[in-house]
Order: structure tokens, then C-alpha cells, then sequence
């Protein structure tokens, strides 16, 4: 992956790891993710999926015909404007009404545990967290006709959660979008302890109301307690409230909740997923991606090992083969997770990234384009669709993505650091200052700012690319700052040696490395017996060789 443009980097400003417009059908099996963009490319996503599972014989030999046939071709998912699905609820943000305002992350964490309730019964368009949550602290008189045309959605979910000591009132009413009805509601007054029960009961009488028929396994779904500890699930809880902040604190504190709740409850697997996440979104930023992306494996596969039918699991083990680079193991575990929850959106998401990894980027933007369909107002997705054009080095693509992307989050730093890259490649030097200028403002990770110094240094400013060498040094003396960074300052600079020099740390540090073979920051070195060396033992990791 880039040193530049890692995916935990880009994880890092994401607001969900996070699920749904038009209904999901099941999904096609490992190898036959690769046809999703051949056939009739007129069609939606899904259906391309739903097709390749008959062509599966000789599907890589298809898959390349169709590439070449159809390169650029594969249209934008856009659900709005057809007919709204009947069976199709977004869940809005439940309101926190209690005295103290920490408890936030109990309306927080009931709203995305019904949300990923939902999204696991078929025949449900439930669009994802990220949509969701973009209407929290919306009060407006009409706010239930804005989600339905925004989200694509028929019925909207809403409520508060009141937390005294360890009492609860929970209030949940279903509301009709054409005419602002209340189909269901309900007032449950109960104890901490009894939460789970809740919850399964608000999905069942959604499904209920929404006339879904329910099959055997979903049923049991619904009613599956991830843990039977109150109080593990309490710090679970906690725990993603803070990985959700994406910020170097949140995620020290969401390890720290995390390892509490499995301490009390050593078989929580969605525990385990949730350590598994954090590790794979530090990785490379607040520590080693070496020991980042171990830990991440690890927390993975005990995941897996306590819940063999958990998709979140199967996701997890899916970015972190990813980030040890290893695609094609990633693919198969991403297929499994699709298998048991085709609404979960991240999934398509993680796909875009392992497509890319291999070099398959028609099926990277296909994969990023089902993101959004599933979740069309998470900035993250619509941040690394741009992404995916970046890395097919098509800037004219992804510069009105990305603009779109700042159109729902001006203050995305991560999208204006895409930006700025792209236009560097179109170059566009001083609108690339600017936009490299504002992600600095605007975040506080030390990618941008040696992003800036790339583009100071190729301004010809080397005065300012040689301060921003020396803040990343003196930086690094109080927190982890990746090798990666000063080696791009440097080859902005034509200092091919010293970049060198931080390339080979990198690779020691498994840093972000993916993008290394296609990346065209480093066009410059390619040829070099010293980068060709790195990348041969890259080459030799991902086909299973000892490094």
C-alpha cells in the first residue's frame, strides 16, 4: 500500500468499521467475486454478482475478457430516484435523555446493535451506521421525509434510551415516511441487564410490522445474545463509542474497554472483532504496522475460533490478511462474511481495497460503488471509491468524487488529502498545497503533513519540505511516526537514496506497503535495484514465502 495513502490512514477519519440502499442478494462464493463487473454492466452490482455464480468454470478466464471489454464501463449505483422498496427502515440515532451525558454511548451502541440486527434479515433494506448516524441531532419538522428521500427508505426507527442508576426506559416508535404515521411504538421499562431484551424485541416487532418473513436462521439471529455478561457488554459498548471517535485517545481507550469486557467474558466474540478493528486502524499510525496487524490477526482468529458463523468476524479476518498481504486469503474470508450477512456493508468496502491490492481495478470501484449503494452517506466509502480511481491513476474520476465527498463532510481531512494528491498528479501544485494545507488544519495525523512537504519540496520550496523533515523527526521522538513519511518528502525532493533508506525501514516496520508496486509517488525510484530488491520480498510475502 502507499506509504502515502494506506487504508489506516484513510480508516482513520472513517465514521463507521463500520451497513444498506436496495435489497442485498446472496452472494456469490470466493472466486466468483471477480465477474462482478463482466456481463451486462447496465445491471446493478448485485445482479452481476448473482449472474457469476453460473459462469463460476473458467471465471478468471471470463473475468479478463470481460475487462477487457468493458473497461470503465460499470455504471454509478444510484437507487434514489426508483421506486422505494416497501420492505426498507432506516434506524435513526436513539436520543441519550439521560442526566449524564457520558451515557451516550448506550443510545449509541442499542442503535447500531439494531441496525446490524436488521441487516441480517434478507429481504430488508436497512441502509448502514454511517447514513444513519449523519441525521444525529436532527430536530427538523420534516426530518422523517429528508430520510426517506436521502436513505431510499419506507419506515424510519427512532427513540431514546433514559439510564437511572441501573434502570432503563426505553422508548421505540416506527414511523411510516409517506405520511409521517406511527405504525409501532413502545415503552419498555426495565434493567440494565434486561437490554438484550429489548433489542430483540424492537427487531421483531419491525420485521412484524414491515410484514418480512423471517427464515429459520434469521430468527435465531435476532434473538442471539453476543454475550451473556451484562457488564462485558456494557464495556463493549464503551469500547466502540471510542473506536468510533477515530482518534489516537479513542482508540488507547477502546483497547482498554475491549480487554475489560473479555476479561469478564472470555468468549465474546464480537469483543474480540472489535480489538481485532482497532489494531488493524492503529496499525501503522500509533504503532508499528508490524505489531499492529499481529495483534489484529490474532484478535481476528480468536473471533473466528468462538464463532465460526459470525460475519464480523470473517470481515475482521479479511482486512487483517489484507494488511499482511495476502489478497487472495483476504477474498475468501470476505466472501465468507457476505455469505452470512450480505448487507454489511463494510465488507464491500474492504473488498475495493484487496481488489486494488491485486491490481483488479474495475472490480475495486465496482466493490466501492456496492459500499455506497449500502451506505451512500458514509464518507469513508465515498472517500476511498475516490481512492479507487486514485490507485487506477484515473484523477478525472475520482476528482468529482472526492468533491462530492466533500460536499457531505466539509471538514473531512482525509478527503481533502486525496485531492491534494490528485492534484498533484494533474499537476496542479498550488491548489495541491491548499487542499494538503487544509487536511493539516483539519487533522492532526503527521501523513498530511508530510504530504505538504512532498508538495513543497516539488514547488521547489525546499526550505519548507527540509522543516517539515525536521517536525516529523523531532514528532517521532514522542510518538510513532512511519518511515513512510520523510521517504515521500524525499523523493519530492529527488533525494533518491535517503528515500531509500526510509523505504527499507518501512518494509522492516511492515508499514503501509500495498500501493508500493503502483503507486506513481514512487515512479521515480521503480527502476532502482534497491526498490526492486524491497518489492521481490514483498512479492515473495504475498505468495507465501518467508520474508
Amino acid at each position: 500500500m502507499s506509504v502515502i495513502f494506506a487504508p489506516a490512514i484513510l480508516r482513520s477519519l472513517r465514521k463507521s468499521q463500520v451497513t444498506s440502499p436496495p435489497q442485498v442478494p446472496a452472494i456469490p462464493s470466493p472466486s466468483s467475486f471477480a465477474d462482478t463487473i463482466k456481463g451486462q454492466v447496465a445491471k446493478k452490482i448485485t445482479d452481476e454478482l448473482q449472474d457469476a455464480l453460473a459462469r463460476k468454470k473458467d471465471a478468471e478466464a471470463e473475468r479478463k475478457d470481460a475487462l477487457s471489454r468493458q473497461k470503465d464501463t460499470v455504471p454509478e449505483s444510484s437507487p434514489i430516484g426508483s421506486a422505494i422498496p416497501q420492505k426498507s427502515i432506516a434506524v435513526l440515532p436513539f436520543v441519550n435523555m439521560s442526566a449524564d451525558k457520558n451515557d451516550e454511548y448506550l443510545s449509541d451502541g442499542m442503535t447500531e446493535e439494531l441496525l446490524n440486527a436488521l441487516t441480517k434479515v434478507r429481504g430488508l433494506r436497512v441502509p448502514g451506521r454511517s447514513s444513519s448516524f449523519a441525521f444525529k441531532g436532527n430536530n427538523e419538522e420534516d426530518i422523517f421525509r429528508k430520510v426517506g428521500q436521502q436513505l431510499h427508505v419506507s419506515a424510519v426507527l427512532e427513540g431514546s434510551v433514559r439510564k437511572a442508576g441501573d434502570k432503563l426506559r426505553i422508548t421505540a416508535q416506527l414511523i411510516n415516511v409517506a405520511d409521517g404515521f406511527h405504525i409501532w411504538s413502545e415503552t419498555y421499562d426495565r434493567d440494565m441487564k434486561d437490554i438484550f431484551a429489548v433489542e430483540t424485541d424492537v427487531a421483531q416487532r419491525v420485521v412484524q410490522a414491515l410484514q418480512v418473513q423471517l427464515g429459520i436462521d434469521e430468527s435465531r439471529a435476532l434473538t442471539k445474545k453476543p454475550t451473556e455478561n451484562p457488564e462485558a457488554h456494557r464495556l463493549y459498548l464503551l469500547g466502540r463509542y471510542h473506536f468510533y471517535k477515530f482518534t489516537r485517545v479513542g482508540w488507547t481507550n477502546a483497547i482498554h474497554y475491549f480487554e475489560q469486557a473479555l476479561q469478564l467474558d472470555p468468549d465474546f466474540a464480537l469483543a474480540y472483532c472489535g480489538l481485532a478493528d482497532t489494531y488493524g486502524w492503529a496499525g501503522g499510525q500509533t504503532l508499528p504496522g508490524r505489531e499492529g496487524w499481529a495483534k489484529e490477526m490474532e484478535s481476528a482468529q480468536k473471533a473466528l475460533a468462538l464463532d465460526p458463523n459470525l460475519a464480523e468476524a470473517y470481515l475482521a479476518m479479511g482486512t487483517a490478511l489484507f494488511c499482511v498481504l495476502d489478497p487472495h486469503g483476504s477474498q475468501k474470508q470476505l466472501d465468507r462474511a457476505v455469505e452470512l450477512n450480505p448487507n454489511l456493508a463494510p465488507v464491500y468496502d474492504q473488498y475495493g481495497w484487496t481488489f486494488g491490492e491485486m491490481g483488479r481495478h474495475d472490480e475495486s470501484i465496482a466493490a466501492g460503488k456496492k459500499a455506497l449503494e449500502l451506505d451512500p452517506l458514509n464518507s469513508l466509502f465515498n472517500t476511498d471509491l475516490a481512492f479507487f480511481y486514485y490507485w487506477a491513476r484515473r484523477y478525472d474520476d475520482a476528482i468529482p468524487q472526492i468533491r462530492k465527498t466533500l460536499e457531505l463532510d466539509p471538514n473531512a481531512a482525509v478527503a481533502h488529502h486525496c485531492l491534494g494528491w490528485c492534484m498533484v498528479w494533474k499537476g496542479n501544485l498550488p491548489e495541491a498545497k491548499a487542499e494538503f494545507e487544509k487536511a493539516t488544519t483539519l487533522g492532526d495525523l503527521p501523513w498530511y503533513k508530510a504530504s505538504l512537504g512532498y508538495a513543497y519540496a516539488a514547488w521547489g520550496d525546499r526550505a519548507k519540505a527540509e522543516q517539515v523533515l525536521h517536525d516529523l523527526d523531532e514528532l517521532a521522538k514522542k510518538q510513532y511516526v512511519s518511515p513512510a513519511l520523510p521517504a515521500s518528502v524525499y523523493l519530492g525532493l529527488g533525494e533518491k537514496a535517503k528515500a531509500l533508506d526510509w523505504i527499507e525501514k518501512a518494509y522492516e516496520d511492515r508499514d503501509p506497503m500495498l500501493w508500493w508496486n503502483t503507486d506513481r509517488l514512487y515512479d521515480s525510484v521503480r527502476n532502482e535495484p534497491r526498490f526492486q530488491a524491497i518489492m521481490q520480498k514483498v512479492d515473495r510475502i504475498k505468495a507465501g514465502a518467508k520474508p
